[in-house]
């Protein structure tokens, strides 16, 4: 597991160019995280370890990772305010309901990373 703070930064910056209409049905070039938060929250945990946790809000529940010990959310630019977050326990099946299979295959390979059927 990568878990470096410069392998996390590094990753960052790919996965905002990895989100598409293939990631997300919510996807829009202004704003290219929205709609984001469940698939990525998977793919982070594939690859960093840790947890996902959730936060509600009034669209829905928003997911997002703690990885030794520290909250990362690669979505929450799709916000216009800030997260009052709750860091509640989630999982990978209720995160896996905020996306499909499909969307999570296309991530990981617009990553790079092997997608397995």
């Amino acid at each position: 597991m990568i878990q470096s703070a410069v392998d996390i930064a590094q990753f960052a910056e790919r996965l905002t160019k990895a989100w598409s209409r293939e990631t997300s049905s919510l996807w829009s070039s202004d704003n290219p995280a929205r709609g984001q938060c469940g698939v990525t929250s998977l793919v982070v945990q594939d690859l960093f370890g840790g947890q996902i946790l959730k936060t509600p809000l009034q669209q829905g529940p928003h997911f997002y990772n703690l990885i030794a010990g520290r909250r990362f959310d690669f979505t929450t630019v799709q916000f216009a305010e800030p997260i009052d977050y709750e860091d509640l326990p989630s999982d990978l099946e209720e995160a896996m309901s905020d996306t499909n299979a499909v969307q999570y295959r296309a991530l990981r390979g617009r990553l790079g990373l092997p997608v397995n059927d």
